[in-house]
C-alpha cells in the first residue's frame, strides 16, 4: 500500500508539472496570437495576409496536379502554420506524411503543436499515435526524448509508470548507442527512476516497513542497472557518468563493471576520430559517414552499423545510393522482417523516382512472404511515382512480372495465378504503348523485351507455341524485322520448342527482311538445310540467299557511290566557301591599301617575287599538321574572326599608336623561342585571348601567379609583331600547372580564356579536352531559349525556389557572348525533377524557355583523313605574272593549299617544329624564278 501511495504521489507531481508546462505553452500561444493581432491591424498586415492566402491556394492547386512535389508540401505547411490555419495545417501534414517520411524538424513542430492543443485523455491517445508514427520514419534521439518526457505526464493513469519505462526501454534500444546524443536518453531515464525513488523513500525519522525496504531496494537496483548498462557502451562523456556513479553509489563499483567501462572507453577512442570528423564536416557528410560505416563493418556490431546508417540517412534522406547500400546490408546480414521492410518502405517514400529502390522493395516483400495484395498495392504506387526515364517503367514492370511468374505452378494446365500473369503481361504491353510512349515519346522497350519474355514463358513453361508465335509476329511488326539478332532469337525459340517447318519459314523471312547482317542469317539458313533439308530445300535456300546477297551488295554499292558523291559535293562547297572568303578579304585589303604602297610593290622588280609578302605573312598550320594542343586549332578560327590578313582593327587612340608600333617592331626583331616538349608537364597552353591585350606577359603572369610560381609567359606574336591571342605559361612544378587548368573559361577582358594541357598532338593525335559530362545527369538541368540579357544571378534567383542550386553555367561563344543556353546543377535528382515540372515552358522576358534533364547527345568526331587523300591534295606553288604576287592577291589561293604546300612548318615563338614525314620529291618546292627566267619561259612558248 505504501508503494502504491508513493507511485500515486509521483504521478500527481508529474501531472502537475505537465499541466504547468502546458499552461506556459498556452501563454506563449496567446502571446503569438496577440502579436499577430497587432500586426493584422495594420494595412501591411492585411496585404500580407491576402498574399499568403493567394499563395496557399496556388500551392494547393500545384499539389493537386503533382502530389509528389516535396518542396511544395514544405512551403504549404510553413504558410499554414504562419497563418494559424490549424485544421488545414493538420490535413497538409497528414497528406505529406502519407507520401514522404517527415524529417525530425517537421515531426517536432507537428508534435509540439498537437501537444499544445491536447486537453483530454482522448487527445493524449492521438498524440501517442502520432509519436509512434514519428519514431518509425527516422531514428531521431530528440523525438524519442520528447516521447518519453511526454509519456511522464500520463503516469497517473492505470499502468502509467510501466508505460513510461516501456517507452524509455524502446528509446534505449533505438538510440541508446548514439555516441553523441544517446547519453541524454540514459540520463532522462535515470532522472525518472530517481524521482520514483524519492517518492518511495520513508519519511525522515520513521522506521520503514519490510515492504517499504523491499520497494526501496528494488528501485535502487533499477538505478544501479541503468548506470552499469550505460557504462558498458562507448558514449560521449563516459568519464562524467562514471564519476557520477561513484558519487551516487554507497557501495564500491564492481570489478566487472569497471572492466566493461574500460573496454567501452577503448572503443570510444577508436570511434572518436570519426565522430570528430562528422562534427567539423559540412553537409551532406557522405564521405565521413561512409568511412564511419566501413569502420563499424570491420568491427561487425550489427546494432552500431544500423545506427550509423540511420544517422547518415537522417541527414541524407534523398540520396538513393545510401538507401540502396543500407537495404542491401539489411537484406543480406540482419534479415529481420520488420526492420527490413520498414527500411525499404522509407527508402521508396524518400526517393520515389528511383526505380532500383522499388525493385528491391518488391524482392524484399516476396522474400519475407508479404501478402500478395500488399505487393500489388506497392507496385501500383511505383507506377505512380513519376520516374524520369521510359526505361524505368520497363524495369519496374519486369520486376513485377518476375514476381508473378514465380507464384505460378506450371505443372497445372490452368490456374488463377497463370491467368493473372498473362493479364499482367498484356497490361504491361499496353501501358508502355499508351502511358509511357505518350509521356516520353518512346516506349522505353524498343526490342520488346517484355514480349520476348512472355513468349519464352508461353513456349517453355506453358507449351503454348502458338501463342509464342503470335507474340513474335507482333514483335517483328514493331520495326524489329530488319535486325538479324531478333530473327535468330525467334529461330532459337522455334528450334528448342517448335518444329523444323516453322524454323525454315522464320529463316526464309529473315533472309528477306534483314538489313543489318543478312550474311549471318543466310549462313544459319544454309546450316539448317545442310543438316535437315532435302535437295529441293537446299536448292531453294541457295537460290534465295544468292539473290538476296546480290541485291544487298548492289544496294551497298549504290549507297557508297551516293555517299562519295555527297562527300565530294561537300568538299566542293567547302572549297567554294574558302575561295569566296579569300576573295572577299583580298578585295577589302585592296580597297584599304594606300596608292604609294601599291606603287612601291609594283616597281620593286629587282627582288625575288613574293619575299616581302611572305615575310609579313604569319605562319599558320593546318589542323591536321600536328598541332601542339587543341587550343591551336581554335587559334585558326580566331584569326579568321579577327582578320590577320587585312581585316581592319578597331581604331586606337592616336597617343598610343606610336608606342604600339615601337613595341610591335621590337617584338618583330626579337628571336623566336622554340617550345621544349620536355616541359609539357609544367606548361599550359592559353588561347582565345584578346588580340588587343596590352602587355600580355605582365597581365597573364599576375593572373597565373595565384596557381604557383611562374617561370615564364611566352606570348605568340605574328611576323608583324602583333599579339596572336595565345601563349604558353611555364611553371616551376607540375602541381601548379594542374592547378592552372582550373582557370579555364575565366573571363579576361570580356572573353573566356581557354587553358589547356600542353600536349604534342604528333604523339597524341586523339587528345581532346572536354570538361563536362556527356552522359545523363539526373541532378542537372539543360535550359534553352533564355534571353541573351539573362544574367547568372537572375537565373539563380529563379532556380533556387525549387531546391539548392550547386552551380550554374551560362553557355557562351568564344567571344564571351551568351548563346541563350544554361546548365543548372541541383543537390539531388528530386530537386531537379521538380524544377523541370515547374520551369519548363516559363516565359522570361518574352522568351519561352525549355527545361529538361541534362542528357547531351554523343559527341561526333570527324573521321581522320586518309594518308593518300592528303598527298593528293598537295599542289605545287603557282607561277605568277610579270608583276609577281601582290599583297592583294595573297588570299586568293585557299589557305588549305597554302599550308599544305609548306610541309616543313616554320617554328615561331614556342611552336614545335614538325619533322618531314614525306619523300623529298613531295616536299621539294619549285625554284623561284627571276625576271629573265620568266621572260625566257614566255619566249619558249
Amino acid at each position: 500500500m505504501a508503494a502504491a501511495g508513493a507511485e500515486e504521489e509521483a504521478a500527481a507531481a508529474a501531472t502537475t508539472a505537465e499541466e504547468e508546462r502546458r499552461r506556459e505553452g498556452a501563454r506563449e500561444s496567446e502571446g503569438e496570437c496577440g502579436d499577430e493581432g497587432d500586426s493584422d491591424s495594420s494595412a501591411d498586415g492585411e496585404d500580407e495576409e491576402k498574399e499568403n492566402e493567394a499563395e496557399i491556394q496556388r500551392l494547393e492547386e500545384q499539389l493537386s496536379i503533382n502530389a509528389f512535389d516535396y518542396n511544395c508540401h514544405l512551403d504549404l505547411i510553413k504558410l499554414l502554420r504562419q497563418e494559424g490555419e490549424l485544421v488545414k495545417l493538420r490535413r497538409a501534414r497528414q497528406k505529406m506524411s502519407e507520401l514522404f517520411p517527415l524529417t525530425e524538424e517537421i515531426w517536432l513542430d507537428w508534435l509540439k503543436d498537437e501537444i499544445r492543443m491536447a486537453s483530454e485523455s482522448t487527445d493524449r491517445e492521438k498524440v501517442y499515435e502520432l509519436f509512434e508514427r514519428a519514431v518509425k520514419d527516422y531514428i531521431c534521439p530528440e523525438i524519442w526524448l520528447e516521447y518519453a518526457q511526454y509519456s511522464i505526464g500520463g503516469i497517473g493513469e492505470e499502468g502509467g509508470i510501466e508505460k513510461v519505462r516501456s517507452i524509455f526501454e524502446r528509446a534505449l534500444t533505438a538510440v541508446g548507442l548514439h555516441v553523441t546524443k544517446g547519453t541524454a536518453i540514459w540520463e532522462a531515464y535515470r532522472e525518472f527512476e530517481n524521482a520514483i525513488l524519492e517518492t518511495v523513500q520513508p519519511a525522515a525519522g520513521s522506521i520503514p516497513s519490510p515492504e517499504q525496504q523491499q520497494t526501496v531496494c528494488a528501485q535502487l537496483e533499477k538505478i544501479h542497472t541503468l548506470f552499469r548498462r550505460q557504462l558498458g557502451l562507448p558514449l560521449l562523456d563516459m568519464e562524467a557518468t562514471y564519476a557520477e556513479y561513484e558519487e551516487w553509489s554507497e557501495d564500491p563499483i564492481p570489478e566487472a563493471v569497471i572492466k566493461n567501462y574500460k573496454k567501452a572507453l577503448q572503443q570510444m577512442e577508436k570511434s572518436k576520430p570519426y565522430e570528430e570528423a562528422l562534427l567539423v564536416a559540412e553537409t551532406p557528410k557522405l564521405a565521413e559517414y561512409q568511412a564511419y560505416i566501413d569502420f563499424e563493418m570491420k568491427a561487425g556490431d550489427p546494432a552500431r552499423i544500423q545506427l550509423i546508417y540511420e544517422c547518415a540517412l537522417a541527414e541524407n534522406c534523398l540520396v538513393p545510393d545510401l538507401w540502396a547500400r543500407y537495404n542491401q546490408y539489411l537484406d543480406r546480414q540482419l534479415k529481420v522482417k520488420e526492420l527490413v521492410l520498414s527500411a525499404h518502405d522509407r527508402a521508396v517514400r524518400n526517393c520515389p523516382w528511383t526505380v532500383g529502390l522499388w525493385n528491391r522493395y518488391l524482392l524484399a516483400m516476396e522474400r519475407h512472404r508479404v501478402d500478395h495484395q500488399i505487393v500489388s498495392e506497392n507496385f501500383e504506387k511505383a507506377l505512380n511515382a513519376g520516374f524520369i526515364q521510359a526505361t524505368d517503367y520497363v524495369e519496374i514492370w519486369q520486376a513485377y512480372l518476375d514476381y508473378l511468374r514465380r507464384r505460378v505452378d506450371f505443372t497445372q494446365d490452368s490456374s488463377k495465378e497463370l491467368e493473372e500473369l498473362r493479364s499482367a503481361f498484356a497490361r504491361a504491353v499496353e501501358y508502355l504503348k499508351q502511358e509511357v510512349e505518350e509521356r516520353f515519346s518512346e516506349s522505353g522497350d524498343p526490342s520488346c523485351t517484355i514480349m520476348q519474355n512472355w513468349a519464352r514463358i508461353e513456349a517453355r513453361l506453358c507449351n503454348n507455341m502458338q501463342k509464342a508465335r503470335e507474340l513474335w509476329d507482333s514483335i517483328m511488326t514493331k520495326g524489329n524485322a530488319k535486325y538479324a539478332n531478333m530473327w535468330l532469337e525467334y529461330y532459337n525459340l522455334e528450334r528448342a520448342h517448335g518444329d523444323t517447318q516453322h524454323c525454315r519459314k522464320a529463316l526464309h523471312r529473315a533472309v528477306q527482311c534483314t538489313s543489318d547482317y543478312p550474311e549471318h542469317v543466310c549462313e544459319v539458313l544454309l546450316a539448317l538445310e545442310r543438316i535437315e533439308g532435302t535437295l529441293e530445300d537446299w536448292d531453294a535456300a541457295v537460290q534465295k540467299t544468292e539473290n538476296r546477297l546480290a541485291r544487298v551488295n548492289e544496294q551497298r554499292v549504290k549507297a557508297a557511290e551516293k555517299e562519295a558523291a555527297l562527300v565530294k559535293q561537300e568538299e566542293e562547297k567547302a572549297e567554294q566557301r574558302k575561295q569566296a572568303r579569300a576573295e572577299k578579304k583580298a578585295s577589302k585589303k585592296a580597297k584599304k591599301m594606300k596608292p604609294g604602297d601599291k606603287r612601291k610593290v609594283e616597281d620593286d622588280d629587282d627582288g625575288e617575287w613574293g619575299q616581302e609578302e611572305e615575310a609579313e605573312q604569319p605562319s599558320k598550320r593546318h589542323k591536321g599538321d600536328g598541332d601542339s594542343t587543341r587550343a591551336e586549332e581554335e587559334v585558326e578560327d580566331m584569326e579568321v574572326e579577327t582578320g590577320l590578313f587585312g581585316r581592319s582593327t578597331p581604331a586606337r587612340p592616336a597617343a598610343s599608336s606610336k608606342q604600339k608600333e615601337k613595341a610591335a617592331a621590337s617584338r618583330k626583331e626579337a628571336p623566336r623561342v622554340l617550345h621544349d616538349s620536355a616541359k609539357d608537364n609544367v606548361t599550359v597552353f592559353v588561347s582565345n585571348l584578346s588580340y588587343s591585350m596590352a602587355d600580355p606577359e605582365v597581365k597573364l603572369k599576375e593572373l597565373f601567379e595565384s596557381c604557383g610560381e611562374v617561370v615564364e609567359v611566352r606570348p605568340i606574336f605574328s611576323n608583324r609583331g602583333t599579339f596572336r591571342g595565345y601563349c604558353y605559361v611555364e611553371f616551376v612544378d607540375e602541381k601548379s600547372a594542374l592547378q592552372a587548368l582550373g582557370l579555364d573559361r575565366r573571363i579576361v577582358e570580356g572573353r573566356p580564356m581557354f587553358v589547356s594541357p600542353c600536349v604534342d598532338k604528333n604523339k597524341n593525335p586523339d587528345f581532346k579536352v572536354f570538361r563536362y559530362s556527356t552522359a545523363l545527369e539526373k541532378h542537372k538541368l539543360f535550359i534553352s531559349g533564355l534571353p541573351f540579357s539573362c544574367t547568372k544571378e537572375e537565373l539563380e534567383e529563379m532556380c533556387k525556389a525549387h531546391g539548392n542550386v550547386k552551380d550554374i553555367r551560362l553557355v557562351t561563344n568564344r567571344a564571351g557572348k551568351p548563346k541563350g543556353l544554361a546548365y543548372v546543377e541541383y543537390e539531388n535528382e528530386v530537386q531537379a525533377s521538380q524544377a523541370v515540372l515547374k520551369m519548363d515552358g516559363l516565359t522570361i522576358k518574352e522568351n519561352v524557355i525549355k527545361v529538361a534533364i541534362s542528357n547531351p547527345p554523343l559527341r561526333k568526331f570527324p573521321d581522320k583523313p586518309e594518308a593518300g587523300r592528303a598527298s593528293q591534295s598537295m599542289v605545287p606553288r603557282q607561277i605568277y605574272g610579270a608583276r609577281g604576287k601582290g599583297r592583294t592577291q595573297l588570299s586568293m589561293v585557299p589557305r588549305a593549299l597554302q599550308r599544305q604546300s609548306n610541309l616543313v612548318t616554320k617554328a615561331e615563338n614556342g611552336m614545335v617544329q614538325n619533322s618531314p614525314a614525306t619523300s623529298s620529291a613531295a616536299t621539294e618546292e619549285p625554284k623561284k624564278m627571276s625576271n629573265a627566267d620568266f621572260a625566257r619561259m614566255l619566249l619558249e612558248k
